[in-house]
């Protein structure tokens, strides 16, 4: 994402404020501080606590010592390794947010860092904080990795590596009664009415495709609401026909909408990062830290072994799959970051 704008837009979300306050309260102080998860490796439970924003899922992961003799020394004689958020004050679900419990910090970030732990055989401690102190903990070596959603970029490559683990993209989602689908092609907007985030990368790429059908003689309206509640409110009537908005917050309203008289699905993906560059969201680490490879490696052996999907379809973040993590893929250039 890029800096918290993505962030708050993520946590606006939520199809109403009322689920948020149910689903994502305030982080208690010792979430805040920081939270020993028990187990090293065996089983890791992903969507704990998440009251049915997730499909709570145990995954089998077994320490991997041929990518545990690879961490540097300081973090292997910790035995520990230390996940930061950044999701204070009110988590963005389904991304990071304070489980049921009022306690557990539950989400498809913090429990992608467990299940990295896991392979380690390294203790997961996760430590939430605001998105600006989540970097101050990588700067300082308070944090091993940040896991909080964070985009791959060319800006940041100055001061982090990247282990990269999951699409960075957007979603257009309309009504499940609705068959539109947008196809990868702007021209299926023709005629349509869509809702964004005024601000924002999503509202930048939808109106240079405005611009290009107001070329070609046809029309696209684009709009605005001043909250998550108003923009289901018009998409439940038929004022708008779809809204364009980052794919995580789509996915957690399909999913919490599913049983609820107007259900969502989501109809298109496309790259936050634009039509030439794959978009991607990686774990972030203090650069020549040593532990960007690490990751790499773990996430790869999750991939493989079927965790990694796993882990995405507890989320139902499928669509946001990636075939590798790579270290320091190309990220989005200087004048995009």
């Amino acid at each position: 994402m890029t800096r918290p704008t993505r962030l708050r837009v993520l946590g606006a979300l939520a199809t109403a404020a009322a689920l948020v306050a149910g689903l994502a309260a305030c982080a208690s102080d010792a979430s805040a501080s920081g939270e020993t998860d028990a187990a090293a490796s065996g089983t890791v439970t992903v969507g704990a606590f998440s009251n049915g924003a997730a499909t709570e899922t145990e995954i089998e992961v077994s320490q991997v010592d041929e990518i545990r003799d690879t961490l540097p020394k300081e973090v292997l004689d910790s035995g520990e390794f230390t996940i930061g958020v950044g999701a204070l004050p009110a988590g963005f679900p389904p991304l990071a947010y304070t489980g049921d419990d009022n306690e557990t910090l539950t989400g498809a970030e913090p429990d992608l860092g467990r299940l990295v732990a896991a392979v380690f055989g390294l203790k997961p401690v996760v430590k939430n904080s605001t998105w600006d102190n989540l970097f101050v903990g990588i700067d300082t070596g308070a944090t091993d990795a940040g896991f909080s959603n964070i985009t791959d970029t060319e800006k940041r490559k100055e001061k982090y590596d990247f282990a990269s683990y999951r699409g960075d993209n957007l979603a257009f989602q309309v009504l499940a009664s609705n068959d539109w689908e947008f196809d990868g092609d702007y021209e299926n907007l023709d005629g349509l009415t869509v809702a964004t985030a005024s601000g924002t990368n999503q509202e930048k790429i939808l109106l240079e495709w405005k611009s290009k059908l107001e070329a070609e003689g046809k029309t696209l309206n684009v709009v605005y609401f001043p909250d998550a509640n108003s923009i289901t409110l018009a998409l439940n009537s038929g004022q708008i026909d779809a809204q364009f908005n980052p794919n995580p917050g789509i996915a957690y309203q399909n999913t919490v909408s599913k049983d609820g008289a107007n259900p969502t699905r989501t109809a298109g993906t496309f790259s936050g990062a634009g039509a030439t560059l794959d978009g991607l969201i990686a774990a972030t680490v203090k650069k020549d830290s040593g532990l960007a490879q690490p990751i790499a490696d773990a996430i790869n052996y999750l991939i493989e072994n079927g965790q990694y999907d796993q882990w995405l379809a507890a989320y139902d973040l499928q669509n946001e799959a990636v075939e590798t993590s790579l270290v320091n893929p190309p990220g989005l250039p200087l004048d995009n970051s």
